[in-house]
């Protein structure tokens, strides 16, 4: 797991105005220097999996494309999934994955809440946590949907851990701990090994096909 870095970051809001070009330079930049990284981590046979995360240039879906074209859709490119990230942007997390799903290697069980006001939104007014409209909250605490991502993630037949990470400006990280591995535990989903509707198991029969469709 890593961080992509932020030549760009700085620039996130266009005023004043960005100079023409600028990101463009800044993500073939960042794409030169993480390449040289990337083939080394092929030839030791490891993927390198980006946390997206707001203060990095990958903060979202389509920065990640961005530097993807960029790398030649290396195949050691990958993701670390966490929605609480997303929570806080605003961004669907759960369409996330099925945008992504090929690339997400690692998954971080984080839970945030995102509830605006009149004063304050998405920037947090330079607040501490606890004061701010976007918080980190320990798992079931805040607004994730557990349940729907562990389902996306099982449909997608995902290979990798789900590891609790805790970051809580409530609950001690103490209770946090011995509450996560529990609510991990409870929310893994053991695939199913056939439709539910298959339960007979039956082949396909062209001639009783034609028959129930009256063609005989």
């Amino acid at each position: 797991m890593t961080f992509s870095g932020a030549l760009a970051w700085p620039y996130l809001y266009p005023w004043p105005q960005r100079q023409s070009g600028l990101i463009e330079t800044a993500f073939d930049e960042l794409a030169a220097r993480w390449r040289p990284i990337l083939d080394a981590f092929d030839k030791a046979g490891v993927d390198l999996c980006y946390e997206i995360h707001p203060g990095e240039d990958l903060h979202d879906g389509v920065t990640f494309e961005m530097f993807l074209e960029r790398v030649k859709s290396h195949p050691r490119c990958n993701l670390l999934y966490d929605p609480s990230h997303f929570v806080l942007q605003q961004l669907d997390y759960l369409e996330f994955i099925d945008f992504y799903h090929e690339r997400i290697t690692m998954f971080h069980v984080k839970d945030a809440e995102f509830r605006p006001t009149g004063r304050q939104g998405v920037y947090g007014g330079y607040q501490p946590w606890i004061n701010r409209a976007g918080r980190f909250r320990s798992p079931g605490d805040g607004q994730v949907d557990f349940g729907a991502i562990f389902s996306k993630l099982t449909q997608y037949d995902f290979p990798g851990w789900a590891v609790l990470e805790w970051e809580c400006c409530i609950k001690s990280g103490e209770r946090g701990a011995a509450e996560g591995a529990p609510f991990i535990q409870r929310h893994i989903i053991h695939a199913a090994g056939g439709a539910f509707d298959d339960f007979a198991g039956s082949r396909a029969d062209q001639e009783a096909n034609r028959r129930m469709l009256g063609l005989e």
